[in-house]
């Protein structure tokens, strides 16, 4: 992690000042872990979730929300205000500060959509089968949930099917038992694939 950290921060800026990073892949594949983990090897970079911008009428029509919230406040080295959506209560909250730092990670399926792509300095994919990670996310949320992922998985095979992400990711993100595994995307890097757990140091990557 210290590396892939390192090599974030030497990226040219996407978004005005801001080196954005996308972290996306199939609900339940692992997202939110990996960018919190990145997010702290960062420094605690600020981390956007786009579970956060999504609503139920909403599932994927939120690209406008994110541009106006988001994107166009960090282009502009300002920090950015987005009202974050309550699933329980379906509704939106009072506005939340998201500050133009160095580096921003962007977690969700759909942070590489077409509209997004370009402000983004790199995007990840977590590559991860759709049903496996389907499943693995039917088991987290549990019997409450199961409505919910009926409509999801349709959502999401939808939006995938008309502006898929990966094709366009840099890097490519395994879990494996004892950490991840880090290899170059459809999209091409000069990385080599890289393997790392929880307590690495610094290592040869990038």
């Amino acid at each position: 992690m210290h590396d892939l950290a390192a090599r974030l921060r030497r990226l040219p800026p996407s978004c005005g000042p801001v080196r954005l990073i996308g972290v996306d892949g199939h609900a339940g594949s692992g997202k939110s872990t990996f960018a919190a983990r990145l997010a702290a090897e960062l420094g605690g970079a600020p981390v956007l979730r786009l579970d956060d911008i999504a609503s139920h009428d909403e599932l994927f029509g939120w690209t406008g929300r994110l541009l106006d919230q988001v994107v166009g406040p960090l282009r502009r080295g300002d920090t950015a205000h987005y009202a974050p959506y309550d699933w329980r209560s379906r509704r939106f909250g009072p506005p939340r500060p998201l500050p133009a730092a160095p580096v921003v990670l962007v977690e969700g399926v759909g942070a590489g959509r077409r509209a997004v792509r370009p402000h983004l300095a790199l995007l990840f994919w977590m590559d991860l089968p759709a049903e496996e990670a389907w499943a693995r996310g039917r088991a987290r949320d549990g019997a409450e949930q199961r409505e919910f992922w009926d409509g999801w998985i349709p959502a999401e095979r939808r939006h995938l099917a008309d502006d898929p992400s990966r094709p366009f990711a840099h890097l490519l993100v395994r879990q494996r038992e004892a950490g991840y595994e880090v290899l170059p995307g459809p999209a091409g890097t000069s990385c080599e694939p890289h393997f790392f757990t929880q307590g690495d140091g610094p290592s040869a990557m990038c």
